[in-house]
């Protein structure tokens, strides 16, 4: 794990040293790797935020000369959600994990800091955070990819239903074998089988698909996924596209438990200050831009989202919230 992470940073053999900033938990699996081991191994400088909050990463950033960024998707959006662009000092790169990042937010990005070169990671728990990432700029002009696979990496998209092996650019469960993958989960043998095949196969339940050059994207959470009517709808997809509104801060998207469909998505939308943006601007916001069966049908206002440590939306929190008052 530390080796791969390691090539990855392009850190060994390397003359530059790099000043990295911590900003997400070192007891979350992407803050264990990168910080509490993986940048130690190779002398790298890591400077610890004690808690996340804007100022104080910018105060950090100028004050430490940090060149290197790994964070969560709401740290980006807060950055190209910011009126002007913000001082990052020598920073040269970011790199994205925890979730997958829409192309909107990575072209709002580079429009505002064309300096910064923006990586991203793809990797969970269960494979030690690793599995794919972008290691160059040009990777990542492949826009919504998570990357060619890590070193060590054997992955394979399977059908979710039958089991079977799908060819280059069709959806299904993303497979990942390597050396790095897990034993099992302590002391839950029936977890474990349910997740690791006997020969090594770790299934990610991330919904993903690999092109025909090797790259892989990351459509979404297999679970997460809203059933309308049979049809599949990415949560992932519509929050990316709600971003792009100018007066939506933060976003997310659930299903919405309905008779005749099944269920339909609902948005919960933070708004920036002082707009009076109304439920029904939002849902012709996304109908003139998606299929029929993807369209918003449901929109709450929230002062913000529920998130966990690293950066992933608390889906779960927002479904009961949504359903308590059927």
């Amino acid at each position: 794990m530390v080796q791969i992470i390691m090539t990855r940073f392009r850190l060994e053999g390397s003359d530059k040293t790099e000043t990295f900033l911590c900003t997400v938990p070192m007891f979350h699996v992407y803050g264990l790797v990168a910080f509490a081991t993986g940048l130690l191994g190779c002398g790298a400088t890591v400077v610890v935020l004690s808690k996340y909050e804007l100022p104080e990463m910018l105060r950090s950033i100028n004050a430490y000369g940090v060149t290197y960024l790994p964070l969560v998707p709401p740290i980006l959006v807060a950055m190209v959600a910011h009126p002007k662009p913000l001082p990052l000092g020598q920073m040269r790169k970011v790199l994205s994990g925890g979730a997958p990042l829409g192309k909107e937010l990575i072209e709002g990005f580079r429009e505002k800091y064309p300096q910064v070169e923006i990586l991203q990671g793809y990797g969970l728990t269960e494979s030690t955070a690793i599995g794919a990432s972008t290691d160059s700029a040009e990777e990542s002009r492949r826009y919504g990819t998570a990357g060619l696979l890590s070193p060590n990496t054997e992955a394979k998209i399977v059908d979710p239903d039958s089991g079977e092996a799908l060819p280059v650019n069709r959806t299904g469960e993303l497979w990942i074998r390597g050396p790095y993958v897990m034993k099992g989960y302590f002391k839950n043998a029936e977890a474990t089988q349910s997740t690791l095949t006997p020969d090594g196969w770790l299934k990610t339940g991330d919904l993903c698909y690999i092109d025909e050059d090797g790259y892989l994207f990351v459509v979404d959470r297999l679970k997460e996924l809203i059933k309308y009517k049979g049809y599949q709808v990415p949560p992932a997809e519509l929050e990316a596209l709600l971003l792009t509104h100018p007066e939506v801060t933060d976003v997310a998207v659930i299903p919405f438990p309905d008779r005749e469909v099944g269920q339909f998505p609902m948005a919960y939308i933070v708004r920036k200050k002082g707009s009076n943006l109304s439920e029904r601007e939002v849902m012709e916001f996304v109908a003139k831009q998606v299929a029929p069966y993807k369209k918003v049908r449901k929109v709450a206002f929230v002062t913000d989202i529920p998130k966990n440590a690293s950066g992933k939306i608390l889906r779960k929190d927002l479904i009961k919230l949504a359903t308590s008052k059927l």
